[in-house]
């Protein structure tokens, strides 16, 4: 008896939850190797295998725009390296869930600007809060580089989400995107190579690269488009939410990562302040 073609598809909801827990584990992978390779090491890696994919699959077209265009392209890729960057960088200081967490303050800025809804002001709110309840204060266990850098990756994050529309209107299908991380790979690599030389050359660590880039950068975005050809842009970003939570729950089984309460409090008024936000974004004008 043969069985339906939709009976034997993915919930969306699982391809987002797949999504986020292969994010996470890449990432957690790669954390694992800095007594290796350094985050600007491991971060070139990633963003170069990506880009290596990425232009083999898309094979994307980048003559016949004008000027303008090729400087958006720029600025996006840029915002991209910055964005791998400094979350590398910031996990290498403080504990993963809570670098999630504090990134997640760029997706809500950019959402809150675009924002006409009053009930937005209760989930600043509920954000502001646990930002601060991370603010490394007399006493706390962050370390407060590590806080900056996580607060700059979410710039980077807000960057990368409003360049990534607009190249999108710019470039075909997945064009822009393959191009930006070509711009990303080719700025990090030199920067990567600077810090850790020939190690980056070492076969077991260029395959666990290779690994990371794939759970960090392809699986993730193939699974995500899979499910937003079923699911509105409010319930993904509803799902996209529980990152935070499912980043320390990562953590905690691959890494042994232990958060306190007070960090634990925090990325729960982070999460519930991405819960909210999403609920209320009106939905994209076709």
């Amino acid at each position: 008896m043969l069985v339906p073609k939709t009976q034997l598809t993915p919930s969306p909801i699982i391809l987002v939850m797949a999504s986020i827990a292969s994010t996470q584990l890449g990432a957690a992978i790669a954390k694992g190797l800095f007594a290796v390779v350094s985050p600007m090491g491991m971060v070139s890696l990633r963003v170069g295998f990506a880009a290596l994919v990425l232009l083999l699959l898309w094979r994307p077209r980048w003559r016949g725009h004008a000027a303008p265009d090729y400087w958006l392209l720029l600025v996006f890729g840029l915002s991209l390296a910055a964005m791998n960057a400094m979350f590398y960088a910031a996990i290498a200081r403080i504990p993963t869930g809570v670098a999630v967490a504090l990134e997640f303050s760029g997706p809500l800025a950019v959402a809150l600007i675009h924002s006409r809804q009053r009930l937005d002001m209760v989930w600043v709110g509920f954000a502001a809060a646990g930002i601060a309840l991370l603010a490394p204060v007399e006493g706390s266990a962050l370390d407060p580089v590590g806080v900056l850098l996580a607060l700059l990756a979410g710039v980077g994050w807000g960057a990368y989400i409003l360049f990534s529309a607009k190249v999108g209107r710019v470039f075909q299908g997945g064009d822009g995107l393959a191009l930006a991380m070509g711009v990303g790979a080719v700025v990090l690599l030199p920067l990567g190579a600077a810090a850790d030389g020939l190690t980056l050359l070492q076969p077991r660590l260029l395959l666990l690269g290779f690994a990371v880039s794939m759970l960090s950068s392809a699986l993730p975005y193939s699974l995500e488009l899979s499910a937003l050809r079923r699911m509105s842009l409010n319930f993904f970003g509803v799902l996209l939410s529980l990152e935070p939570a499912i980043a320390s729950l990562i953590s905690l089984m691959v890494l042994g990562e232990m958060l306190t309460v007070r960090m634990t409090l925090a990325i729960l008024l982070v999460t519930v302040a991405a819960f909210g936000v999403a609920q209320t974004q009106p939905p994209p004008v076709k």
